[in-house]
């Protein structure tokens, strides 16, 4: 049977939320899942329609969500259905929401410089999300983070402090995986925009991270 998957997407457009929705959802395809892309939040208030699914793709930066919808997306998680994304669209969401905050491991704060050339470093070698990958290089946002204890970092960054001179020699985590519930969580803070997927590392990272992450 095949593994099912529902993607929402929406809230700030900068982060081409619907694009690189439209980009892993063709890799989950292709990896033989069956998917469902939507715009909307409301289907989070159906338990019924959330349980049915392995994993859930959140793609929205910022935004609102009701109570409603975030008490069913926890729901599901906790009671086991996967939880994945990346960058802003997963960890820059619903700032208001502080248990989404505490579900996902982490919430943006700033990326000095902007758009920067940095290095993403692999931490883990022998977890089945990053065996294999060696550190590689990317011309995008290097994401400063407030992030959980508690996460399984698989890899990082380090900021050389050229923009905010405090921050110099800072560690910070890229890749994570953790648990909600009986839920898994995996996030990576790469894919600004739909341009970062063309880098083989950043898809192949989130790729791996849907299927460890699915119930």
């Amino acid at each position: 049977m095949k593994k099912k998957v529902f993607v929402t997407w929406g809230g700030w457009i900068g982060h081409q939320p619907e694009q690189t929705a439209n980009i892993m959802a063709e890799v989950m395809r292709n990896d033989g899942f069956e998917v469902d892309v939507t715009d909307k939040l409301e289907p989070y208030e159906d338990a019924g329609l959330m349980k049915s699914y392995d994993l859930i793709v959140p793609v929205w930066t910022m935004s609102k969500i009701t109570a409603e919808q975030a008490q069913g997306l926890r729901d599901a998680v906790k009671n086991g259905t996967g939880l994945a994304g990346w960058h802003g669209g997963m960890c820059d969401s619903f700032r208001n929401d502080t248990e989404y905050q505490y579900m996902t491991g982490g919430q943006w704060v700033a990326h000095p410089g902007g758009i920067i050339d940095y290095t993403v470093n692999i931490s883990d070698i022998n977890d089945e999300v990053t065996a294999g990958l060696s550190d590689f290089k990317m011309h995008s946002e290097q994401y400063y983070m407030h992030t959980d204890p508690n996460n399984k970092v698989l890899a990082t960054t380090t900021f050389n402090g050229d923009n905010d001179p405090w921050i110099n020699g800072t560690v910070m985590p890229v890749v994570w995986k953790r648990h909600y519930g009986k839920g898994r969580v995996f996030y990576n803070s790469l894919g600004h925009v739909a341009a970062d997927f063309s880098v083989p590392e950043v898809k192949e990272i989130m790729r791996r991270g849907i299927h460890w992450a699915c119930r």
